[in-house]
């Protein structure tokens, strides 16, 4: 199983965070499946890939260090496939969302730690 990691610290408020990580992932071809307060589940939408490579995105917002206008966010990003290569399928969507995160201009990226 292919996974990837990777910690996020960003400057926006809070209750907008959520909103745009489901325009960031979805502008990534990915459809959100599953949401609470705190995390989203997101899977790449079928179609351009084999249904064993298709891709899971899970983010996990922390609340517990959050301010008012800084927020820290786990993303974990992994398939069935073996990672065999290191330019995988999974990998390539792994880099994908890593740079649509960083170059989003809704919000100011302050730390990026790849796992």
């Amino acid at each position: 199983m292919a996974r990837y990691t990777c910690t996020f610290t960003v400057a926006v408020p809070l209750e907008r965070l959520q909103g745009l990580l489901i325009e960031v992932l979805q502008s990534c071809n990915f459809d959100v499946i599953y949401k609470t307060a705190d995390y989203l589940m997101a899977r790449e939408s079928p179609g351009q890939v084999a249904f064993s490579k298709l891709v899971t995105a899970e983010i996990l917002i922390d609340r517990t260090t959050a301010t008012a206008s800084e927020v820290r966010m786990n993303v974990v990003v992994k398939n069935e496939e073996l990672p065999l290569q290191f330019d995988n399928h999974c990998r390539q969507i792994f880099d994908l969302i890593q740079q649509a995160i960083a170059d989003n201009d809704r919000w100011q990226l302050l730390e990026i730690v790849a796992g």
